[in-house]
């Protein structure tokens, strides 16, 4: 029992955004129970380091990467659907679509994305440059160490742009595409490409898979990310924030994450993205919108504001899209 109608899928994805937006995933489940996420990396370590052997040659390695990622996918989906049966079994639809709904609040993150950037600017205030580099590396892959107070604040915005589409956007398109079912889907390989899908000599084989089907379920979830940014702009900045997208997104080394920033960048007059470290590797990305680079604490907190409207924007979609099938409930 994995897969259900539109009717049961869209308002679970609605109520499922509302009440995450509401109260998040419990600190006290992560301390007693851990997160979801932290379970699917568990499996995800566990065959990293069973099947990605160094002596392995690199076709074997690709080959072996599909055989992962088809099982990274398939235990959760499979433990999904006997829990699923379960319920169906001893409870009312009207109940278990409840049940759906919450359970995929877990797998999204509105509310904890805001924490962890607004964090950023708390540490800028407080600890000056160092708490604001402590503090945003938590949420970024790039060296912090040398970080000035504007390229934390457009580090700390580009994860906002980033991680609404992957966090929060993506998991409640596939939500309402597919229900829980949808929404632990497309988690797993989330997952599975923020662990593997790297190009380092570990991992450009063995990860592949991830790294390419994560692009293609990203793909709608990218261009909605950056529709919602978009509308949320202030209305002086929309035209603003269309001309990035279209001008600047393609041009991101990434097939997804471009949309976003880029959205993000002309709707509060910025530039982000551009020349990056990782690793000690400069990474010559290209720039997303034609603003100013000198980002400040305010530019943080308009951003902030941005996000907030951007998802009141995609929880109405949802709400207008399940209407009719909860008022039918």
């Amino acid at each position: 029992m994995l897969f259900f109608p539109l009717s049961i899928c869209l308002p679970v994805a609605a109520l499922a955004a509302v009440l995450e937006a509401q109260w998040g995933y419990p600190q006290i489940l992560v301390r007693k129970i851990g997160h979801p996420v932290m379970w699917v990396g568990a499996l995800i370590s566990r065959l990293d380091t069973a099947l990605n052997l160094s002596h392995f040659s690199q076709t074997k390695r690709r080959w072996l990467g599909v055989l992962a990622l088809a099982l990274i996918v398939l235990i959760p989906l499979w433990v999904t659907g006997l829990v699923l049966q379960a319920g169906y079994a001893v409870l009312p639809a009207w109940a278990m679509l409840v049940v759906q709904a919450v359970a995929t609040t877990a797998l999204v993150a509105q509310r904890s994305l805001w924490v962890h950037v607004a964090a950023v600017g708390q540490g800028l205030r407080r600890g000056g440059l160092a708490g604001g580099r402590q503090a945003v590396s938590q949420i970024v892959g790039r060296d912090t160490s040398a970080l000035t107070e504007a390229g934390i604040v457009r580090a700390a915005l580009e994860s906002l742009a980033e991680n609404f589409s992957d966090g929060v956007v993506a998991p409640l398109f596939w939500a309402a595409l597919f229900g829980l079912s949808g929404a632990v889907f497309y988690k797993a390989v989330n997952t599975a490409d923020s662990m593997i899908g790297h190009l380092t000599p570990k991992h450009a084989a063995f990860g592949m898979a991830a790294a390419k089907l994560d692009d293609v379920i990203n793909l709608p979830a990218s261009r909605l990310a950056a529709l919602c940014l978009v509308l949320a702009a202030p209305l002086a900045n929309r035209k603003h924030a269309w001309r990035a997208v279209w001008r600047d997104a393609p041009k991101h080394r990434s097939p997804n994450a471009g949309w976003p920033e880029a959205a993000m960048a002309g709707a509060l007059g910025l530039r982000l993205a551009g020349p990056r470290i990782y690793g000690g590797i400069k990474v010559e990305d290209s720039w997303m919108g034609h603003g100013t680079a000198n980002a400040t604490l305010t530019d943080l907190e308009r951003g902030l504001a941005l996000y907030r409207r951007a998802c009141g924007f995609l929880i109405g979609l949802l709400l207008c899209a399940a209407a009719p099938f909860i008022i039918g409930l």
